[in-house]
């Protein structure tokens, strides 16, 4: 069993970062690596084949019960997240963390369990801010923070948030960060034995979601409900965290970064305004058929009334069609 452990997580403009970084690492590497990229769930990912080509190591996707070995990299099934736990990996079908599974947060935290001081969590390019929860996790088990110098990433909103977030121990561009790596395993982990190895986790902290349900049906849980609710089920979103790392977590096990639950409104917003406006054009042309058919039958009245009301439905159409295409209810960019 590998006795250090390099997390890896990347979103959008982290291939070509994760590439360089495996490119620099060496072939007797002491550690073994494993990696989160975002991709729909519904995706054939080439990840691992890309991988092998790009350095020494071999690479392939992580298959539940996966022992941990040195000198191997693991990567994340799409639609699946990956969990590190004593000895061996877990690959589950768990609630989505920030909107994705994988989710890189999942990875670093149970990484953080499994490992304590002997865990190394990477962010590269990507949108938004996954990532962050998980490497404070890391930082907090006694491991070593790295992050992209977001200068140097494609994208640069997650290396960014990693890095104001949490404290991290090095801040390079992807091209140093495989012999970083290297370093630091070798001169700081290679003789330690592998820490915080007591507990496991179950898929996606299910132990921890359980203990919530019960806390919450005893009324013991410290933690306040907040007003909103969760973009994947509909149920009360918790508050949780500190004002520099806020996130969000539902009864299930959604859980969700302030600013990634704030884009799932945004995108929620635009979704029900769309449906409005489709149903508002549905009802201006139900009023016109029956204005049409009240007039060709002679009743005037009627056929003015339904005329009057197919106006006054497109009216709002326009308007709410308006507020869609309006900047200011625009979904937010990433950087």
């Amino acid at each position: 069993m590998a006795e250090v452990m390099i997390a890896i997580g990347a979103s959008a403009g982290g291939i070509e970062a994760l590439v360089r970084l495996v490119g620099g690492l060496p072939a007797n590497l002491q550690a073994a690596v494993t990696v989160v990229v975002h991709v729909p769930s519904t995706a054939t990912s080439a990840l691992p084949r890309i991988l092998n080509r790009a350095g020494p190591l071999p690479a392939a996707q992580a298959i539940d019960g996966d022992s941990i070995e040195s000198g191997q990299i693991y990567v994340a099934a799409p639609g699946h997240h990956l969990l590190v736990m004593p000895g061996r990996l877990r690959v589950t079908r768990g609630p989505r963390e920030n909107g994705h599974r994988p989710a890189i947060d999942t990875l670093f935290t149970s990484t953080a369990s499994a490992f304590g001081r002997n865990a190394i969590g990477v962010v590269l390019s990507g949108a938004n801010n996954d990532g962050a929860l998980g490497l404070a996790a890391i930082k907090a088990a006694g491991g070593i923070a790295v992050v992209q110098d977001p200068a140097d990433a494609l994208v640069s909103e997650m290396p960014r948030s990693a890095r104001d977030a949490v404290a991290a121990d090095h801040v390079a561009p992807a091209a140093e960060l495989g012999p970083l790596l290297a370093s630091l395993v070798a001169r700081q982990f290679a003789t330690q034995e592998a820490g915080s190895m007591s507990g496991e986790r179950n898929d996606l902290d299910d132990a921890e979601v359980q203990a919530d349900k019960a806390a919450m049906e005893t009324g013991d849980r410290s933690d306040q409900p907040s007003m909103l609710t969760c973009p994947d089920c509909g149920g009360v979103l918790w508050e949780l965290g500190s004002d520099k790392l806020l996130h969000y977590r539902c009864h299930v096990g959604h859980a969700y970064s302030a600013e990634v639950l704030q884009l799932e409104q945004a995108s929620a917003l635009e979704t029900a305004l769309w449906t409005a406006v489709r149903a508002l054009d549905e009802s201006a042309s139900l009023a016109r058929r029956l204005a049409h058919r009240a007039r060709g039958r002679g009743l005037d009245r009627a056929a003015a009334r339904f005329a009057e009301q197919a106006l006054e439905h497109e009216r709002r159409a326009a308007i709410v069609l308006e507020l869609v295409k309006s900047p200011s209810s625009a979904r937010p960019e990433s950087e």
